[in-house]
């Protein structure tokens, strides 16, 4: 339903936020967020104010709403490959972290703006939560609670830990520019795991 919604937006309505979350960005490269203005947002966009305001009440309504676009993108990567990567447990490397490293590095100058500073800690913190979800999940799915119990951990500090050591490694490897391929690191990953014998991430 969300996708029939998504695909039912006027195109016209779409080019506009795409050139709001340009000038967002661009404007983020060269600034504090604390010196953005819908000013300076509209005149990058080559839009009006009061177009801004038809799509976004202010800056913080813009920031919910893009971080809401970017976790949604997110879960229909990892909804469409987690066929691929049900009960894994090799030294491969994970196939939705590949796919999603790959949307990442696709669409570097966004997410090294909202990730990859501190300007911005809502995509951080969205993208936080979403990672917990699916660290959790793999957990649930290779049926690993025994196991975790079995070695003292419990499974709440478990997820805090993979999900932090993936948000961790994503934001350094933004911030390096992304000197490895979404799949060599997606691979490192599934090294350590084994490697320590965790297989949280």
């Amino acid at each position: 339903m969300k996708d029939e919604k998504k695909s039912a937006v006027d195109p016209r309505i779409l080019r506009t936020r795409q050139l709001i979350r340009g000038a967002f960005v661009e404007l983020l490269q060269e600034m504090d967020i604390e010196k953005l203005s819908v000013n300076k947002i509209a005149e990058r966009a080559t839009i009006n104010r009061v177009t801004f305001y038809l799509h976004y009440r202010d800056i913080t309504d813009m920031m919910e709403k893009m971080a809401d676009e970017m976790i949604e993108n997110i879960e229909r990567i990892v909804d469409e490959y987690a066929p691929h990567f049900e009960k894994q447990r090799t030294e491969e490397a994970w196939p939705v972290l590949v796919k999603l490293l790959e949307h990442f590095a696709e669409n570097a100058s966004f997410y090294q703006v909202v990730l990859a500073t501190k300007r911005t800690p809502i995509f951080t913190e969205r993208l936080l939560k979403l990672l917990s979800t699916l660290v959790k999940a793999k957990i649930d799915r290779v049926e690993m609670e025994d196991e975790l119990e079995e070695s003292g951990i419990h499974k709440e500090i478990a997820i805090w830990y993979g999900s932090s050591a993936l948000i961790g490694t994503i934001v350094a490897w933004l911030r390096k520019d992304m000197p490895y391929s979404p799949h060599f690191l997606a691979k490192q990953f599934s090294l350590i795991r084994s490697y320590s014998y965790n297989d949280l991430l």
